[in-house]
């Protein structure tokens, strides 16, 4: 089942120590804006899927992010929202990984959720095991031709 929130307004995610974001819904627009990012279109067809993560990740955050709590300076100072802030949030990796698995990957879960069985990788059968031994040919074996083979 899909489960649909529809309040367009946005919500404070806690990614731990002491850091909170106030992102935007993940919708289909922010996504579809995000994937258009030029940083995004032209990153390095060679790219590892690391680096296309943390290109997309920053991407996305710096259009989704609307407020934070517990961001400072040096001095502790708070800090205000700014692409270059979030930037170097998501350069630590706790925050990234917070982020892309609580934020990110909640739009991406929506894929596999419409589906109750495991995903295979390049195929439909491709991923299933067998549950039963090969049959034989027929007349095989010692096998009469009208005999199912035990399993």
């Amino acid at each position: 089942m899909i489960r649909l929130d529809l309040s367009p307004e946005p919500n404070w995610l806690d990614l731990g120590h002491g850091v909170r974001l106030k992102l935007l819904p993940l919708t289909t627009a922010l996504m579809v804006a995000t994937r258009a990012d030029p940083a995004v279109e032209d990153l390095d067809p060679e790219a590892s899927n690391d680096a296309r993560a943390a290109l997309f990740a920053g991407a996305l955050a710096r259009r989704a992010v609307v407020d934070w709590e517990g961001v400072g300076d040096a001095d502790g100072n708070a800090l205000p929202v700014t692409p270059e802030g979030i930037d170097a949030l998501l350069a630590l990796w706790p925050i990234f990984e917070a982020f892309n698995l609580a934020y990110v990957s909640r739009g991406m879960l929506l894929d596999a959720e419409k589906n109750a069985s495991a995903p295979s990788p390049t195929g439909t059968s491709v991923g299933a095991k067998p549950i039963a031994r090969r049959a034989t040919p027929a007349g095989r074996a010692g096998w009469p031709a009208k005999t199912a083979q035990p399993a």
